[in-house]
């Protein structure tokens, strides 16, 4: 069965190792086989991987979209387990990440790390919040 893909004006896809540009009209593209496919707001660069879990992405999708898996399993699990110890609350979306990974389910993990990144925006924003609700100790500042 054929992956259905709507592009709109101008949006980019990545199919395997090509990047295509869709013209200014609204576009469907069935693709067949096993290339990696994403989209343009799913990619990652390392100039946007400016977090933690940005990182971790990262380092998914190009596991997703590239050959060598060994070497950036290892720089994976090196930034995960770092992500981790860091904020252990994230250790069952880890996990998750870390399975698919293993079993060849790219796709997925990618997926999760989605979630992870989701996650971490949470922590900024909750760790904001409460900054912004201390309360005054009366010295001004």
């Amino acid at each position: 069965m054929a992956l259905k893909v709507e592009l709109k004006p101008g949006e980019k896809l990545l199919v395997g190792q090509c990047i295509i540009t869709n013209a200014d009209q609204r576009a469907r593209l069935f693709i067949e086989g096993t290339a990696p496919v994403l989209r343009e707001k799913d990619i990652l660069t390392a100039a946007t991987a400016d977090t933690p879990a940005r990182r971790v992405y990262l380092a998914v999708q190009l596991m997703y979209i590239g050959d060598e898996t060994k070497d950036l399993q290892e720089q994976y699990f090196a930034l995960v387990n770092d992500f981790v110890a860091a904020a252990p609350s994230t250790l069952s979306i880890a996990d998750r990440i870390n399975n698919s990974i293993l079993t060849g389910e790219l796709y997925k993990a990618l997926k999760t790390a989605k979630e992870l990144i989701q996650y971490e925006q949470d922590l900024f924003d909750h760790a904001s919040t409460r900054r912004g609700s201390l309360p005054d100790d009366g010295k001004g500042s």
